[in-house]
């Protein structure tokens, strides 16, 4: 599981983090007055020529719950293995 991870947070940060950074720019430039609709259009997935807009959500939601869903699986005592200690009294 943990080999999963490791190879999986790196391919889901980069989309993420893209999205989030676009995305914050975007609101302090609109808020300041200055229109960056280029940001928008990276925000959602328009990467000039490659145009993920109609896959972009689904691909970000489908990394996001997999990365969280692996990384539970790292959490202490869910290891297969692994003795739970016993309920307290």
């Amino acid at each position: 599981m943990r080999r999963v991870h490791r190879s999986l947070v790196p391919l889901a940060a980069l989309p993420l983090l893209l999205t989030a950074l676009s995305g914050s720019l975007y609101g302090a430039l609109s808020a300041q007055g200055i229109e960056a609709f280029w940001l928008m259009k990276l925000h959602t997935g328009n990467f000039g020529l490659l145009n993920l807009q109609p896959w972009y959500s689904s691909v970000l939601a489908l990394l996001t719950l997999f990365v969280i869903g692996s990384g539970m699986g790292l959490l202490p005592g869910r290891r297969r293995g692994m003795k739970q200690p016993p309920p307290a009294a």
